[in-house]
């Protein structure tokens, strides 16, 4: 740190000093310290203005580029997460979720959708109590379900890019912790009520963030990627009529 600053210190001497030498040059020649006066004031006074163009409108441009830029990876790795591992765990949650007749053909997403629509179910989804009330053999095939995503979850939590995303981490650690929960349980078919009971909440948890964060995926799609869209479309994982095969 020390050396970084050193370095910049002299750099900034070595600047000053070059530029008065010029002028110093300028004076030997010409003779004319009204000239480099005029000229010096000149600059000086252009400098706020510098400062401005700089600071305040060709940094922000490239904040907003750098941003977008990052929205694109962040929201590679969001698709990577519900193609691997969230479109299948929703389509086995929602199975689990006592009412979820009461929203499903709210979230039958067609290729008829518009921005409107996406914003309503968002906003209905928010009133929506997730709840998933699994019994010990669902539980068990979840355990099964998420072993194997397991490496898939670190791969993505290692991720750099989803410090830009709080609401993405926290819907992955859900993700994460209720597999951890289950992978401790030695035998969770002979888990207590007071255990299942505690599995459920997690899971409850889990469900709803994905579920939340799914719909906007979507929206993403529409919006960036149709093709991908089309796909999702026909693999959503809240319609148990929904086929890849056209």
């Amino acid at each position: 740190m020390n050396n970084d600053r050193n370095w910049q210190i002299m750099l900034g001497i070595g600047l000053v000093a070059l530029s008065a030498a010029i002028y110093f040059a300028h004076y030997s020649l010409f003779r004319d310290a009204h000239h480099i006066f005029i000229y010096l004031l000149g600059d000086i006074a252009f400098v706020p203005i510098e400062v401005l163009l700089v600071t305040l409108i060709i940094h922000r441009l490239l904040g907003v580029r750098e941003k977008r830029a990052m929205l694109k990876k962040l929201n590679m790795v969001i698709g990577v997460f519900y193609s691997e591992v969230g479109t299948g765990l929703l389509g086995t949650l929602s199975q689990l979720d006592p009412d979820i007749k009461a929203i499903r053909d709210e979230l039958k997403v067609t290729g008829q959708w518009k921005l409107h629509e996406f914003q309503a179910t968002a906003a209905r989804l928010k009133g929506y109590g997730f709840k998933v009330s699994p019994k010990p053999e669902d539980l068990k095939a979840l355990t099964v379900q998420l072993r194997q995503k397991r490496w898939i979850l670190l791969g993505l939590l290692e991720n750099p890019n989803l410090l830009e995303h709080d609401t993405f981490t926290d819907l992955l650690w859900a993700v994460f912790h209720l597999a951890e929960e289950l992978s401790h349980r030695q035998d969770v078919m002979a888990a207590s009520k007071a255990d299942l009971a505690h599995l459920a909440g997690d899971a409850t948890r889990a469900y709803g963030q994905m579920a939340v964060g799914w719909l906007s995926y979507m929206e993403h799609l529409m919006t960036d990627y149709p093709y991908l869209f089309s796909l999702a479309i026909r693999t959503n994982p809240f319609d148990p009529e929904a086929r890849a095969e056209l």
